[in-house]
């Protein structure tokens, strides 16, 4: 299994339809389908599709049309994404329509195509699960943990400044976890 750890687009026409079509994180999904909106507010439709992992491990799987004849638009991205092997990341992808109408075998091409497009055109990285881990330190303690973050490219979800510690919110790869008790026990 694959995923993207950044946000990759590409344009896509056919018959003077234009699909401007996103690879982007599931963490990031809602951010950049409302900026969409917002930066195309003529576009005809901004049709989307996910695949992430809820906390049971089990692939929950999502897509819409936005108006477009149904199962011609969502389920042939979500039908790449599957093909590609792809989880907690999404497509979206923005259509202006061009005059011509596809016909319902031509939409279904023209999505699929542009969300190959978008895939052949990004870095996927094999995925790897990650958990949540919390844990509290005192304030004198808080440069050594920052310092070993940006040594090993871990990113805090969350940290909260109380009146004596920090408490640090993480999401980590089993690898990650292992460097990360390593690194507390050699404190």
């Amino acid at each position: 299994m694959f995923n993207t750890k950044e946000t990759f687009n590409t344009k896509y026409e056919i018959k003077k339809s234009v699909f401007i079509s996103y690879l982007t994180p599931y963490t990031n999904f809602k951010p950049l389908l409302k900026q969409l909106k917002e930066e195309h507010p003529k576009a005809t439709h901004i049709v989307w599709a996910y695949r992430t992992l809820n906390e049971f491990d089990q692939i929950v799987e999502n897509s819409t049309d936005d108006g477009e004849p149904k199962g011609c638009a969502g389920n042939p991205t979500i039908s790449v994404l599957r093909g590609e092997d792809i989880l907690e990341s999404a497509i979206i992808t923005v259509r202006y329509f061009g005059g011509t109408k596809l016909g319902v075998g031509g939409m279904i091409r023209a999505y699929s195509s542009s969300a190959k497009e978008v895939i052949s055109h990004s870095t996927l990285h094999k995925f790897e699960k990650k958990s949540i881990w919390e844990f509290t330190t005192p304030y004198h303690l808080v440069n050594r943990y920052e310092h070993f973050f940006k040594q090993n490219n871990i990113n805090f979800q969350d940290r909260e400044f109380g009146a004596t510690e920090v408490k640090w919110k993480l999401l980590l790869t089993k690898q990650e976890i292992e460097i990360f008790d390593n690194f507390e026990k050699n404190l």
